[in-house]
């Protein structure tokens, strides 16, 4: 089971610095995933930085949001993580 993520700080044109509740912490790019219909609307200027965390995952509004297990898995490890960075783009 994926752990809730606990804190998320925007880091970057379009980047977090997400932690979970195992102590883990990840640099995750939205990028790639902008041009879904879903996330479209993050890159309204100002949108994106509304980042927060919302139950256990990463929220901008009600009906936007990004499921932990893809912020958890499809990530690039930051230093005070001993996996290796690796990030594999569909």
């Amino acid at each position: 089971m994926t752990p809730d993520v606990t804190d998320v700080v925007v880091v970057g044109n379009f980047e977090l610095l997400v932690s979970f509740a195992d102590g883990a912490r990840r640099r995750f790019s939205m990028r790639p995933y902008l041009e879904y219909p879903a996330y479209q609307a993050l890159k309204e200027p100002g949108k994106f930085k509304l980042a927060h965390v919302l139950n256990g995952t990463v929220a901008w509004s009600d009906d936007i949001d990004i499921s932990p297990d893809t912020l958890y898995l499809e990530k690039q490890t930051t230093g005070n993580d001993a996996q290796p960075c690796a990030r594999q783009l569909p």
